[in-house]
Protein backbone atom coordinates (compact mmCIF):
# COMPACT_ATOMS: atom_id res chain seq x y z
CA UNK A 1 0.00 0.00 0.00
CA UNK A 2 1.30 3.66 -0.79
CA UNK A 3 2.19 5.39 2.88
CA UNK A 4 2.31 8.91 0.52
CA UNK A 5 0.54 11.42 2.97
CA UNK A 6 -2.86 11.97 1.61
CA UNK A 7 -5.50 13.73 2.87
CA UNK A 8 -7.44 16.54 4.28
CA UNK A 9 -6.00 18.60 6.97
CA UNK A 10 -6.27 22.01 7.86
CA UNK A 11 -3.16 23.97 9.75
CA UNK A 12 -4.57 25.68 11.55
CA UNK A 13 -7.90 24.38 11.33
CA UNK A 14 -9.55 27.56 10.77
CA UNK A 15 -7.42 28.23 7.31
CA UNK A 16 -8.99 25.29 5.56
CA UNK A 17 -12.70 25.25 7.32
CA UNK A 18 -14.16 26.18 3.63
CA UNK A 19 -11.90 23.55 1.63
CA UNK A 20 -12.51 20.16 1.08
CA UNK A 21 -9.27 19.81 2.26
CA UNK A 22 -7.49 17.87 2.88
CA UNK A 23 -6.19 15.24 5.23
CA UNK A 24 -2.93 13.63 6.50
CA UNK A 25 -0.85 15.84 6.02
CA UNK A 26 2.05 17.66 8.04
CA UNK A 27 1.31 21.27 9.10
CA UNK A 28 5.49 22.44 9.58
CA UNK A 29 6.17 24.82 6.72
CA UNK A 30 9.36 24.11 5.27
CA UNK A 31 12.17 26.58 5.84
CA UNK A 32 11.96 28.46 2.50
CA UNK A 33 8.48 27.99 1.09
CA UNK A 34 7.94 30.98 -0.27
CA UNK A 35 4.76 33.55 0.97
CA UNK A 36 4.24 35.11 -2.71
CA UNK A 37 6.66 34.87 -6.08
CA UNK A 38 5.71 38.21 -7.80
CA UNK A 39 7.04 38.67 -11.05
CA UNK A 40 6.54 41.74 -11.13
CA UNK A 41 5.06 41.72 -14.76
CA UNK A 42 7.97 41.08 -16.44
CA UNK A 43 6.68 37.32 -18.00
CA UNK A 44 9.08 35.58 -15.82
CA UNK A 45 8.27 32.66 -14.05
CA UNK A 46 6.97 34.51 -10.59
CA UNK A 47 6.10 31.03 -8.99
CA UNK A 48 9.27 30.65 -6.23
CA UNK A 49 10.67 27.36 -5.33
CA UNK A 50 9.36 23.94 -6.10
CA UNK A 51 8.32 22.84 -2.77
CA UNK A 52 9.81 20.36 -0.99
CA UNK A 53 7.08 17.71 -0.91
CA UNK A 54 7.44 17.51 -4.75
CA UNK A 55 7.51 14.15 -5.83
CA UNK A 56 8.20 13.55 -9.54
CA UNK A 57 6.96 10.07 -9.44
CA UNK A 58 3.73 10.53 -7.62
CA UNK A 59 2.84 13.57 -9.95
CA UNK A 60 3.19 11.67 -12.87
CA UNK A 61 1.15 8.53 -11.67
CA UNK A 62 -1.63 11.32 -10.54
CA UNK A 63 -2.12 12.85 -13.88
CA UNK A 64 -2.13 9.48 -15.49
CA UNK A 65 -4.85 8.38 -13.17
CA UNK A 66 -6.61 11.39 -14.87
CA UNK A 67 -6.49 9.56 -17.99
CA UNK A 68 -7.57 6.05 -16.86
CA UNK A 69 -11.32 4.99 -17.35
CA UNK A 70 -12.39 3.55 -14.07
CA UNK A 71 -13.40 0.23 -13.16
CA UNK A 72 -17.10 -0.16 -11.30
CA UNK A 73 -20.76 1.34 -11.73
CA UNK A 74 -20.80 4.37 -13.80
CA UNK A 75 -23.49 5.42 -11.31
CA UNK A 76 -21.45 4.85 -8.08
CA UNK A 77 -18.38 6.35 -8.57
CA UNK A 78 -17.57 5.42 -4.60
CA UNK A 79 -17.42 2.07 -5.61
CA UNK A 80 -15.12 2.66 -8.37
CA UNK A 81 -11.25 2.22 -8.75
CA UNK A 82 -8.43 3.08 -10.66
CA UNK A 83 -5.69 0.48 -11.67
CA UNK A 84 -6.90 -1.13 -8.61
CA UNK A 85 -4.17 -3.92 -7.18
CA UNK A 86 -6.77 -6.61 -5.47
CA UNK A 87 -5.49 -8.69 -2.32
CA UNK A 88 -6.93 -11.86 -0.94
CA UNK A 89 -9.36 -11.05 2.16
CA UNK A 90 -10.38 -14.53 2.86
CA UNK A 91 -8.42 -14.64 5.88
CA UNK A 92 -10.85 -12.18 7.55
CA UNK A 93 -14.13 -13.56 6.47
CA UNK A 94 -16.47 -13.68 9.42
CA UNK A 95 -16.87 -16.83 10.11
CA UNK A 96 -19.90 -17.00 12.65
CA UNK A 97 -23.94 -15.68 11.34
CA UNK A 98 -24.14 -12.89 13.94
CA UNK A 99 -24.21 -9.19 12.82
CA UNK A 100 -21.15 -6.83 12.08
CA UNK A 101 -20.20 -4.39 14.58
CA UNK A 102 -18.05 -1.94 12.72
CA UNK A 103 -16.03 1.05 14.07
CA UNK A 104 -14.75 4.09 13.17
CA UNK A 105 -12.05 6.46 14.32
CA UNK A 106 -12.20 9.94 12.93
CA UNK A 107 -10.17 12.53 13.55
CA UNK A 108 -12.57 14.90 13.83
CA UNK A 109 -15.78 16.75 12.01
CA UNK A 110 -13.70 20.18 12.79
CA UNK A 111 -14.69 21.23 8.46
CA UNK A 112 -17.63 20.95 6.66
CA UNK A 113 -16.40 18.63 4.29
CA UNK A 114 -15.86 16.15 7.26
CA UNK A 115 -19.22 17.17 8.54
CA UNK A 116 -20.95 16.09 4.96
CA UNK A 117 -17.98 13.23 4.85
CA UNK A 118 -19.98 11.43 8.17
CA UNK A 119 -23.30 11.85 7.72
CA UNK A 120 -22.88 9.84 4.18
CA UNK A 121 -20.61 7.25 5.91
CA UNK A 122 -23.76 6.97 8.30
CA UNK A 123 -25.93 6.98 6.34
CA UNK A 124 -24.16 4.51 3.78
CA UNK A 125 -24.11 2.17 6.92
CA UNK A 126 -27.86 2.47 8.09
CA UNK A 127 -28.34 0.63 4.27
CA UNK A 128 -26.62 -2.46 5.39
CA UNK A 129 -28.97 -4.36 7.79
CA UNK A 130 -26.28 -7.01 8.53
CA UNK A 131 -24.70 -3.77 10.42
CA UNK A 132 -26.03 -4.23 13.91
CA UNK A 133 -23.93 -1.81 15.49
CA UNK A 134 -21.94 1.33 13.94
CA UNK A 135 -19.42 2.87 16.24
CA UNK A 136 -17.81 6.24 15.86
CA UNK A 137 -15.32 7.71 17.88
CA UNK A 138 -14.79 11.68 17.62
CA UNK A 139 -10.66 12.51 18.10
CA UNK A 140 -11.29 15.96 17.84
CA UNK A 141 -9.09 16.86 15.81
CA UNK A 142 -6.27 15.69 18.89
CA UNK A 143 -3.55 12.94 17.92
CA UNK A 144 -3.36 11.53 21.56
CA UNK A 145 -6.92 11.08 22.05
CA UNK A 146 -7.57 9.29 18.61
CA UNK A 147 -4.42 7.16 19.65
CA UNK A 148 -6.63 6.15 23.11
CA UNK A 149 -9.84 5.66 20.72
CA UNK A 150 -8.33 3.07 18.27
CA UNK A 151 -6.69 1.18 21.46
CA UNK A 152 -10.18 1.63 23.00
CA UNK A 153 -11.60 -0.08 19.56
CA UNK A 154 -9.28 -2.44 19.03
CA UNK A 155 -9.80 -4.11 22.02
CA UNK A 156 -13.30 -4.37 21.98
CA UNK A 157 -15.19 -6.59 19.84
CA UNK A 158 -15.28 -4.83 16.45
CA UNK A 159 -15.31 -7.38 13.12
CA UNK A 160 -13.61 -4.03 11.41
CA UNK A 161 -11.85 -0.90 11.99
CA UNK A 162 -11.93 2.46 9.70
CA UNK A 163 -9.55 5.30 10.79
CA UNK A 164 -9.22 8.59 9.34
CA UNK A 165 -5.84 9.49 11.28
CA UNK A 166 -5.49 12.79 12.53
CA UNK A 167 -1.66 13.27 11.11
CA UNK A 168 0.43 10.61 9.49
CA UNK A 169 3.45 9.81 11.47
CA UNK A 170 1.85 10.34 14.83
CA UNK A 171 -1.24 7.50 14.33
CA UNK A 172 1.25 5.17 12.20
CA UNK A 173 2.27 3.32 15.29
CA UNK A 174 -1.59 2.69 16.74
CA UNK A 175 -2.83 1.68 13.44
CA UNK A 176 -0.02 -0.95 13.08
CA UNK A 177 -1.08 -2.35 16.81
CA UNK A 178 -4.60 -2.15 15.92
CA UNK A 179 -3.52 -4.02 12.20
CA UNK A 180 -2.59 -7.01 14.72
CA UNK A 181 -5.99 -7.20 16.40
CA UNK A 182 -8.62 -6.08 13.65
CA UNK A 183 -8.88 -6.01 9.41
CA UNK A 184 -8.05 -1.60 9.09
CA UNK A 185 -9.31 -0.33 6.89
CA UNK A 186 -7.74 4.22 6.29
CA UNK A 187 -8.84 6.07 4.00
CA UNK A 188 -8.53 9.94 3.48
CA UNK A 189 -5.79 10.53 5.26
CA UNK A 190 -2.28 8.17 4.94
CA UNK A 191 0.09 6.48 7.95
CA UNK A 192 2.98 5.08 6.85
CA UNK A 193 2.28 1.41 6.89
CA UNK A 194 1.30 -0.52 5.10
CA UNK A 195 -0.72 -2.78 7.44
CA UNK A 196 -4.14 -1.90 6.53
CA UNK A 197 -5.77 -4.53 4.27
CA UNK A 198 -6.89 -1.08 1.87
CA UNK A 199 -6.11 2.17 2.06
CA UNK A 200 -9.00 4.66 0.29
CA UNK A 201 -8.55 7.75 -1.25
CA UNK A 202 -9.39 9.62 -4.49
CA UNK A 203 -6.66 10.55 -7.27
CA UNK A 204 -4.72 13.30 -5.30
CA UNK A 205 -3.67 16.78 -4.75
CA UNK A 206 -1.54 17.08 -7.90
CA UNK A 207 -4.43 16.06 -10.25
CA UNK A 208 -6.64 18.61 -8.61
CA UNK A 209 -3.95 21.72 -9.08
CA UNK A 210 -2.92 20.67 -12.43
CA UNK A 211 -6.90 20.84 -13.56
CA UNK A 212 -6.98 24.25 -12.46
CA UNK A 213 -4.17 25.19 -13.57
CA UNK A 214 -4.23 23.72 -17.35
CA UNK A 215 -8.20 25.46 -17.20
CA UNK A 216 -6.54 29.08 -16.69
CA UNK A 217 -3.47 28.15 -19.20
CA UNK A 218 -6.41 27.75 -22.31
CA UNK A 219 -8.79 30.22 -20.94
CA UNK A 220 -5.83 33.59 -20.36
CA UNK A 221 -3.97 35.40 -23.17
CA UNK A 222 -0.88 34.57 -23.28
CA UNK A 223 1.02 36.48 -20.53
CA UNK A 224 -1.89 37.53 -18.79
CA UNK A 225 -1.89 38.24 -15.39
CA UNK A 226 -2.91 35.26 -12.92
CA UNK A 227 -2.79 35.66 -9.34
CA UNK A 228 -2.25 32.48 -7.24
CA UNK A 229 -4.60 32.08 -3.62
CA UNK A 230 -3.19 29.58 -1.07
CA UNK A 231 -4.67 28.56 2.22
CA UNK A 232 -1.54 27.57 4.20
CA UNK A 233 2.34 26.99 3.58
CA UNK A 234 3.36 23.30 4.42
CA UNK A 235 0.42 21.41 4.29
CA UNK A 236 1.16 18.24 1.97
CA UNK A 237 -1.96 17.70 0.22
CA UNK A 238 -2.07 21.46 -0.35
CA UNK A 239 1.42 21.77 -1.51
CA UNK A 240 1.33 19.17 -4.17
CA UNK A 241 -1.92 21.47 -5.63
CA UNK A 242 0.51 24.29 -6.02
CA UNK A 243 3.13 21.79 -7.02
CA UNK A 244 1.58 20.93 -10.07
CA UNK A 245 -0.39 24.57 -10.85
CA UNK A 246 3.40 25.97 -10.44
CA UNK A 247 4.96 22.88 -13.39
CA UNK A 248 1.98 24.40 -15.76
CA UNK A 249 2.66 27.88 -15.26
CA UNK A 250 6.28 28.14 -15.49
CA UNK A 251 5.89 26.64 -18.95
CA UNK A 252 2.74 28.36 -19.97
CA UNK A 253 3.65 31.70 -21.03
CA UNK A 254 1.55 33.41 -17.95
CA UNK A 255 2.62 35.89 -15.40
CA UNK A 256 2.26 35.12 -11.97
CA UNK A 257 2.32 38.28 -10.69
CA UNK A 258 1.50 37.23 -7.07
CA UNK A 259 1.42 33.86 -4.82
CA UNK A 260 -0.24 34.81 -1.82
CA UNK A 261 -1.79 32.81 1.56
CA UNK A 262 -4.95 34.34 2.75
CA UNK A 263 -5.40 31.79 6.02
CA UNK A 264 -9.09 30.67 4.61
CA UNK A 265 -9.70 34.13 5.91
CA UNK A 266 -12.46 35.81 3.63
CA UNK A 267 -11.08 39.39 4.55
CA UNK A 268 -8.04 38.54 4.16
CA UNK A 269 -8.66 37.17 0.57
CA UNK A 270 -10.40 40.77 -0.34
CA UNK A 271 -7.58 42.48 0.85
CA UNK A 272 -5.21 40.55 -1.04
CA UNK A 273 -7.07 40.84 -4.58
CA UNK A 274 -7.72 44.41 -4.34
CA UNK A 275 -4.00 45.10 -3.72
CA UNK A 276 -3.36 42.83 -6.39
CA UNK A 277 -5.34 44.94 -8.73
CA UNK A 278 -4.01 48.48 -7.92
CA UNK A 279 -0.33 47.26 -8.48
CA UNK A 280 -0.96 45.31 -11.44
CA UNK A 281 -3.39 47.29 -13.30
CA UNK A 282 -5.78 44.28 -14.16
CA UNK A 283 -5.70 40.54 -13.06
CA UNK A 284 -6.62 37.82 -15.85
CA UNK A 285 -7.01 34.46 -14.08
CA UNK A 286 -7.10 33.71 -10.55
CA UNK A 287 -6.14 30.22 -9.22
CA UNK A 288 -7.10 28.42 -5.59
CA UNK A 289 -5.73 25.70 -3.93
CA UNK A 290 -9.30 25.17 -2.44
CA UNK A 291 -12.58 26.68 -2.64
CA UNK A 292 -12.64 28.03 1.04
CA UNK A 293 -12.29 31.86 -0.07
CA UNK A 294 -13.44 31.57 -3.68
CA UNK A 295 -16.64 33.92 -3.10
CA UNK A 296 -14.82 36.16 -1.49
CA UNK A 297 -12.46 37.05 -4.31
CA UNK A 298 -14.90 36.75 -7.01
CA UNK A 299 -16.82 39.89 -4.77
CA UNK A 300 -13.58 41.53 -4.17
CA UNK A 301 -13.39 42.11 -7.96
CA UNK A 302 -16.96 43.41 -8.30
CA UNK A 303 -16.52 45.59 -5.23
CA UNK A 304 -13.67 46.59 -7.55
CA UNK A 305 -15.86 47.50 -10.48
CA UNK A 306 -13.80 45.20 -12.22
CA UNK A 307 -14.98 42.31 -14.09
CA UNK A 308 -14.22 38.51 -12.93
CA UNK A 309 -11.87 37.18 -14.43
CA UNK A 310 -11.56 33.58 -15.49
CA UNK A 311 -10.94 31.56 -11.91
CA UNK A 312 -11.18 28.09 -10.07
CA UNK A 313 -12.83 26.97 -6.78
CA UNK A 314 -14.11 23.99 -5.26
CA UNK A 315 -17.73 22.02 -5.10
CA UNK A 316 -18.95 24.17 -2.54
CA UNK A 317 -22.71 25.29 -3.46
CA UNK A 318 -21.63 28.78 -2.50
CA UNK A 319 -19.33 29.13 -5.08
CA UNK A 320 -21.03 27.10 -7.73
CA UNK A 321 -24.34 29.20 -7.06
CA UNK A 322 -22.30 32.03 -7.79
CA UNK A 323 -20.92 31.02 -10.85
CA UNK A 324 -24.37 30.08 -12.52
CA UNK A 325 -25.88 33.32 -11.30
CA UNK A 326 -22.80 35.82 -12.29
CA UNK A 327 -22.27 33.69 -15.44
CA UNK A 328 -18.39 33.01 -14.35
CA UNK A 329 -15.54 31.77 -16.32
CA UNK A 330 -15.02 28.80 -13.81
CA UNK A 331 -14.24 25.50 -13.14
CA UNK A 332 -14.25 23.38 -9.89
CA UNK A 333 -12.07 20.36 -9.23
CA UNK A 334 -13.11 18.31 -5.77
CA UNK A 335 -11.60 16.27 -3.20
CA UNK A 336 -15.25 14.45 -3.35
CA UNK A 337 -16.69 13.63 -0.10
CA UNK A 338 -18.25 10.51 -1.67
CA UNK A 339 -14.94 9.04 -0.53
CA UNK A 340 -16.88 8.66 2.87
CA UNK A 341 -19.04 5.68 1.53
CA UNK A 342 -16.20 3.50 0.14
CA UNK A 343 -14.69 2.59 3.51
CA UNK A 344 -18.22 1.00 4.56
CA UNK A 345 -18.31 -0.97 1.04
CA UNK A 346 -14.77 -2.03 1.69
CA UNK A 347 -15.07 -3.13 5.04
CA UNK A 348 -18.32 -5.67 4.27
CA UNK A 349 -15.96 -6.71 1.11
CA UNK A 350 -13.58 -8.09 3.57
CA UNK A 351 -15.32 -9.64 5.88
CA UNK A 352 -17.32 -11.25 3.14
CA UNK A 353 -13.64 -12.51 2.41
CA UNK A 354 -13.73 -10.93 -1.02
CA UNK A 355 -10.79 -9.11 -2.97
CA UNK A 356 -10.42 -5.08 -2.38
CA UNK A 357 -7.61 -2.91 -3.66
CA UNK A 358 -4.51 -2.41 -1.32
CA UNK A 359 -4.51 0.49 -2.60
CA UNK A 360 -8.30 1.55 -3.37
CA UNK A 361 -7.96 4.89 -5.90
CA UNK A 362 -11.24 6.83 -6.43
CA UNK A 363 -12.01 8.88 -9.19
CA UNK A 364 -11.91 12.69 -8.76
CA UNK A 365 -14.43 14.59 -10.85
CA UNK A 366 -14.81 18.32 -11.72
CA UNK A 367 -17.08 20.76 -12.18
CA UNK A 368 -17.02 22.33 -15.23
CA UNK A 369 -19.43 24.59 -17.53
CA UNK A 370 -21.54 21.41 -18.93
CA UNK A 371 -21.72 19.91 -15.58
CA UNK A 372 -22.64 22.67 -13.47
CA UNK A 373 -26.12 22.25 -13.37
CA UNK A 374 -25.82 18.46 -12.65
CA UNK A 375 -23.88 19.59 -9.30
CA UNK A 376 -25.65 22.52 -8.35
CA UNK A 377 -28.34 22.27 -6.18
CA UNK A 378 -30.40 25.06 -5.09
CA UNK A 379 -31.75 24.58 -1.62
CA UNK A 380 -28.67 22.98 -0.16
CA UNK A 381 -26.58 24.57 2.44
CA UNK A 382 -23.59 26.88 1.28
CA UNK A 383 -20.97 24.90 2.51
CA UNK A 384 -22.42 21.45 0.96
CA UNK A 385 -20.26 19.56 -1.02
CA UNK A 386 -21.60 18.71 -4.56
CA UNK A 387 -20.00 15.78 -4.53
CA UNK A 388 -21.32 14.02 -1.78
CA UNK A 389 -22.71 10.92 -3.80
CA UNK A 390 -25.31 11.45 -1.29
CA UNK A 391 -28.86 12.06 -3.45
CA UNK A 392 -29.79 8.70 -3.28
CA UNK A 393 -28.98 8.20 0.09
CA UNK A 394 -32.27 8.25 2.71
CA UNK A 395 -32.97 11.30 4.12
CA UNK A 396 -31.69 13.17 1.13
CA UNK A 397 -31.63 16.36 1.26
CA UNK A 398 -33.06 17.48 5.08
CA UNK A 399 -30.74 15.10 6.90
CA UNK A 400 -27.72 17.23 5.17
CA UNK A 401 -29.39 20.49 5.93
CA UNK A 402 -31.14 21.06 2.74
CA UNK A 403 -34.37 21.70 1.33
CA UNK A 404 -36.60 19.57 -1.18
Amino acid sequence: MSTRKLGHVLAPVAALLGAGLLAGCTSDAPPDAPAAGASGGTGAPGTGKQSEFFDRAEYDRQLGLAEVTPQGPAARPWEQMLRPELVDTGQYRKKDSGGIRLCFSNAGVFNPWRQVGLKNMRAEAALHKEITEFTVLDAQGKDDKQISDIQELAGQDCDALIVSPNTTATLTPAVEQACAKVPVIVFDRGVETDCAVTFINPIGGYGYGAVAADFLVGKVKPEGKILALRISPGVDVLETRWSAAKLAFDKSGLDVVDVKFTDGDPAKTKAIVTDALTRNGDIDGVWMDSGATSVAAVEAFEDAGRDVPPITGEDQQDFLQAWKEKKLTAIAPSYPTFQWRTPVIAALRILKGQQVPKEWKLPQPTVTQETLDRYYKPGMPPLHYAMCGCENLPGFPEKWGGKK
